[in-house]
C-alpha cells in the first residue's frame, strides 16, 4: 500500500507529465504506464460527466473519497 507522500508524489508526476505532453504533444513518446495513468484519469473525469456530476481534478488538492 503505498503512503500519502507516494500518492501525493505521483499526482504532482501525472500533473507535470500531463503539462508537458499538452504542450509539446508527445503523449505518444510518454511511458506507457504514464500513457496509462493519463487515459484513466480521463475516463473517470468522462464517466462523473455523463453522469451529470461536475468532474473535479484528482491531480490537485487533497484526496477525495
Amino acid at each position: 500500500m503505498s503512503s500519502a507522500k507516494q500518492k501525493s508524489a505521483a499526482r504532482r508526476n501525472i500533473k507535470k507529465a500531463a503539462k508537458v505532453a499538452r504542450s509539446k504533444k508527445t503523449i505518444a513518446h510518454l511511458s506507457k504506464k504514464t500513457r496509462t495513468a493519463l487515459g484513466k484519469e480521463g475516463a473517470k473525469k468522462a464517466k462523473l460527466a455523463k453522469r451529470g456530476k461536475r468532474a473535479k481534478s484528482t491531480t490537485s488538492g487533497p484526496p477525495t473519497r
